[in-house]
């Protein structure tokens, strides 16, 4: 699912392409993908782009007269800047905002449509789509480590529950934590204030970065858009690098597989050596499971 440092390009991008351009239309490919009834489609036409906004992993189109477009793409949901009118891919085209200069064309592949697009009235209507997570690149230390120890949770899913902060997710939640040197399975209760500052300052590092990372890639291109917006990336310190180096210690990335996802770390960098366990696996060879990574190794 794109998280924080691809959604703030992608309305970077949207911003460049069609901030003052006037709205011809919307055209909805799929009705599933629009999840409220009013303000309909045809309001909007005839609108400027006045701006956009983020409501936690929800990318927000502000228009004249208070209206506005809010996209969530959930996992394999992305966007494109086509030429104006341009049709929608037959299947995964799901939705285009087609301005004067342009058209942005929200598609999402695969079988499943879990991808939304809210049409919502002034602030009431956004405050709605509201999770509550807090916003990191623009808090205090106090207030993260307040909001942090908010809920009894591990470190990992603190990070990306989108009711305790906002925009994070599995991918680089694993790049903060791998960054802060912290266990993933470490819980917030026995986070001490060393700990707290360590994880504070590896999440906005991490964020800004890969931020201005992907604001140059996509600048680069002939397009000025996103090329490829994905969760799993080579220059990433562990996530979706499972067996393979880490790039600090050059110990093996370990990881945890649980229901639909997966947590990767380096256990010479973030546990002290001590594998942690995977509940299926570690069940299924019992003593034979190694506990540590030197166990592991030999």
């Amino acid at each position: 699912m794109p998280e924080l440092p691809d959604l703030a390009v992608y309305l970077e991008c949207v911003e460049d392409h069609a901030l003052g351009d006037e709205l011809t239309g919307i055209r909805v490919g799929n009705p599933f993908i629009l999840r409220t009834v009013t303000p309909r489609p045809s309001d909007f036409a005839g609108l400027s782009l006045r701006g956009t906004a983020r409501i936690g992993k929800r990318m927000v189109l502000n228009f004249d007269r208070g209206l506005h477009a809010v996209i969530h793409l959930m996992i394999l949901g992305r966007l494109h800047w086509k030429k104006p009118a341009a049709p929608l891919p037959k299947g995964s085209g799901l939705a285009a905002f087609d301005f004067r200069r342009g058209s942005l064309q929200l598609t999402e592949s695969g079988s499943k449509r879990r991808a939304s697009l809210h049409l919502v009235e002034g602030p009431a209507g956004l405050a709605a789509l509201d999770r509550g997570g807090l916003e990191v690149m623009d808090a205090s230390l106090p207030e993260f480590s307040a909001r942090l120890r908010s809920r009894p949770h591990t470190l990992k899913r603190a990070l990306a529950d989108p009711v305790v902060f906002a925009a994070i997710g599995n991918a680089y939640s694993d790049e903060i934590l791998h960054r802060a040197r912290l266990s993933p399975f470490k819980t917030t209760s026995a986070i001490d204030e060393a700990d707290v500052r360590r994880l504070f300052d590896a999440t906005r590092a991490v964020l800004g970065e890969w931020t201005e990372r992907l604001r140059g890639e996509a600048l680069a291109g002939s397009a000025r858009w996103p090329a490829k917006v994905t969760a799993f990336r080579p220059e990433m310190a562990v996530h979706g690098r499972f067996g393979l180096p880490c790039p600090d210690c050059g110990a093996p990335v370990q990881r945890i597989v649980y229901a639909s996802n997966e947590c990767n770390y380096c256990a010479r960098c973030q546990t002290g050596g001590r594998l942690l366990a995977d509940r299926a696996l570690s069940r299924l060879l019992k003593d034979s499971w190694p506990r540590t990574l030197d166990e592991q190794q030999a």
